[in-house]
């Protein structure tokens, strides 16, 4: 396969899974409380947001190259 049709199939992936999840979320350890020996800590989510025009880019620009990778034969 060219390389222009990889890269699009890939762009499409990820606009769909974009578009799906919207948001990637992590869990950090933060320490609370620290004294001598005795320590606490919390587990706090947090969440990266992902615009649905991101994943509309991403889809979009995603079938442009498979369409254009598939017309250069």
């Amino acid at each position: 396969m060219k390389p222009t049709i990889l890269i699009g199939i890939a762009l499409i992936i990820l606009g769909i899974v974009a578009l799906a999840y919207q948001g990637i979320t992590y869990t950090t350890r933060e320490k609370i409380v620290d004294i001598g020996p005795l320590q606490a800590t919390a587990e706090k989510e947090k969440t990266v947001p992902l615009p649905p025009l991101l994943g509309g880019l991403a889809l979009a620009g995603g079938v442009v190259l498979v369409v254009v990778g598939s017309k250069k034969s």
